[in-house]
């Protein structure tokens, strides 16, 4: 059995719960410490249960609670070597790091946890798949496109936590300078809408069962395009695939795979 919830996924905080009957982790930290254990409050989880919290990169709407989260619970932190001392640790770093090599696998418990790079403007980004017992969760957030190596890693995914930032023309009229549009928009960005929709109608894997989109930008996005505009390639595709949308400021449902 996988467990799978997304705390939270926003410009303004990232958080995702996996696990498994007895082995219990976070990806990124984006929130505060209390909102952490409220929200696993709110899925039956308990912090003090956590077995590791992995990072995928330094920037704060995914760290920014680790620091105080990590000195309450002694949690292990998963890092690539790059990335940790690119994190502000309130003067003292915590004593359970765990660096690692971008690429490797680590097993915590019964998970199998897949580190890979991704195109970010951060000093070392990573995604993440999660495997156990034949199921698989893929996540890949704050990438600015989907090289073949990304999409060979998400393959096989039951479920599928997948970035889908901006609606490009709500982008390039929004309210960003045009410098920070350009980042956004290049290869070290974010996911548009229009990326997303021909990952879904050339190479979304059709072992997909629930496909999670995530970190929607609440100035050039509104989650009923980006779930119109995915739902039209699913459609496309003849896919069956359970298509969620989450919203930036609440946590989505528990998704269970068994």
């Amino acid at each position: 059995m996988l467990k799978v919830c997304v705390l939270a996924t926003s410009s303004a905080g990232n958080c995702t719960f996996v696990g498994s009957g007895r082995t219990r982790i976070l990806i990124d930290a984006g929130l505060s410490r209390r909102e952490i254990v409220e929200r696993l409050a709110a899925i039956g989880e308990q912090p003090e249960q956590l077995d590791a919290i992995f990072i995928t990169h330094e920037h704060s709407d995914h760290t920014c609670g680790l620091p105080a989260f990590a000195r309450k619970f002694k949690t292990p932190i998963y890092l690539t070597h790059l990335t940790a001392p690119t994190i502000d640790w309130n003067g003292k770093m915590p004593e359970r790091i765990e660096p690692f090599q971008a690429g490797i696998r680590i097993r915590v418990g019964d998970l199998e946890v897949q580190s890979f790079t991704i195109p970010h403007d951060a000093i070392d980004p990573v995604g993440f798949t999660v495997s156990c017992q034949g199921m698989k969760v893929g996540l890949a957030m704050d990438l600015g496109y989907l090289p073949d190596s990304v999409k060979w890693h998400l393959s096989g995914s039951h479920v599928m936590v997948l970035e889908s930032n901006h609606d490009l023309d709500m982008l390039k009229v929004g309210p960003y300078p045009w410098s920070v549009k350009q980042r956004v928009m290049g290869r070290k960005g974010h996911l548009s809408n229009a990326i997303v929709s021909d990952f879904i109608a050339e190479d979304l894997d059709g072992e997909v069962q629930t496909l999670v989109l995530g970190h929607l930008s609440e100035q050039n996005n509104h989650p009923e395009i980006a779930r119109v505009v995915a739902q039209q390639a699913l459609e496309m595709r003849g896919l069956a695939t359970r298509l969620v949308v989450a919203n930036p400021k609440q946590l989505t449902e528990a998704f269970v795979l068994a």
